[in-house]
């Protein structure tokens, strides 16, 4: 399989056709020819907020979609005659495990700010654009993927479970950029607020940063309890009716939820000079109601990041590495499904709001 493929090579993909309507299995050919950087045989995709969100209608993408940009998957077919490197500069072939960036800068774009690559023009981003008939296989729910030049992968170990390397691209590059831009995590109480898969990342980060404590927040009860596994110091269910919060000031506040009261009592909950991280505001709310005179006289900053940067998406895959066996992410992934049961999968991941729905795809 691995070693010559045809020049057209046929697949399957699931096409989000739009809100309500059902998803839409496809079949097509993949074009093998040099304008393309690799093709990878997907293993496995993890749904993530983002893609439920979409499934909802909480947030806008294109109709017509092939939805999953959480994907690992084995090396197919790479240009004959070249030595392919990932961004580590590791040599690659073909039947290596790979995990690629979220997004791809067209070769032709030089990114503005070298260090907000997500941020380029002409920006492509895997499961998040238009499947055309000879651009089907570019998300994560379908057989291949098809990569872009200029797609930071990285070659991984099948030592990491599916389900877990899965998560590297998306979620826990995104938290890693969020450490990057609090600062030194080292010696600092922080809290987390929300206990999805974002929050549950952070707070092992965190942990193996050097914080001195670490709190996470959440009106779910359920998901509090991973908390716990994943070494936090203390759990707190959150309540918008109660401005006396139960949790101490801290130095750095994360919110992973995007929702504006959670952002509020995050900012009242900073301790002088504090720093509070915003990356879960991806979806239209309401505002966030701010005292600046609290900002000002509190010196307080806040910041916010949308995705993240290469560096962070290779220290998301080195921290996985190192800690795939310490902490249960395997376990974060409360139900799996195949490429078929693709309405089943949102279904679930919708009403039952697990931390994780899995589509395997082989």
């Amino acid at each position: 399989m691995y070693k010559e493929i045809p020049n057209f090579l046929p697949g399957r993909a699931v096409v989000f056709d739009g809100v309500g309507k059902p998803f839409r299995m496809v079949k097509g050919d993949v074009q093998v020819d040099h304008a393309i950087s690799l093709i990878v045989k997907n293993r496995y995709t993890t749904l993530c907020g983002s893609d439920i969100h979409t499934f909802c209608g909480h947030r806008q993408e294109p109709d017509q979609v092939v939805l999953g940009h959480e994907i690992v998957g084995d090396i197919l077919w790479l240009p004959p005659g070249q030595i392919v490197t990932d961004f580590r500069g590791e040599p690659v072939s073909v039947g290596d495990r790979i995990t690629w960036s979220i997004f791809a800068v067209p070769p032709e774009v030089e990114a503005s700010r070298p260090d907000i690559p997500q941020k380029s023009e002409q920006l492509f981003k895997y499961g998040h654009a238009p499947a055309m008939p000879g651009d089907l296989f570019n998300g994560g729910l379908a057989d291949y993927c098809v990569l872009r030049p200029n797609t930071a992968f990285l070659k991984i170990s099948p030592e990491i479970p599916l389900k877990v390397a899965a998560t590297i691209s998306c979620a826990h590059a995104t938290v890693k950029g969020a450490l990057r831009v609090a600062g030194d995590i080292a010696g600092k109480n922080v809290l987390i607020f929300g206990a999805g898969l974002l929050g549950i990342s952070c707070v092992a980060m965190c942990k193996e940063a050097g914080a001195k404590w670490v709190g996470l927040i959440d009106n779910d009860e359920v998901r509090l309890t991973w908390g716990g596994k994943f070494g936090v110091d203390e759990i707190f269910t959150f309540s918008q009716k109660n401005n006396n919060f139960p949790w101490p000031d801290a130095d750095i506040v994360f919110d992973m939820t995007g929702h504006p009261e959670a952002m509020k009592a995050g900012i009242e909950s900073l301790a002088l000079g504090g720093c509070a991280v915003w990356i879960g505001a991806v979806f239209p709310a309401a505002p966030v109601p701010i005292d600046a005179q609290l900002i000002v006289r509190r010196v307080l900053a806040i910041k916010g990041l949308h995705n993240y940067n290469y560096d962070d998406f290779l220290s998301a895959a080195i921290f996985i590495e190192n800690n795939h066996r310490k902490y249960p992410f395997e376990d974060l992934v409360e139900k799996e499904f195949t490429l078929n049961e693709v309405d089943d999968a949102f279904k679930y991941a919708s009403e039952s709001k697990p931390i994780r729905v899995g589509v395997i795809i082989s």
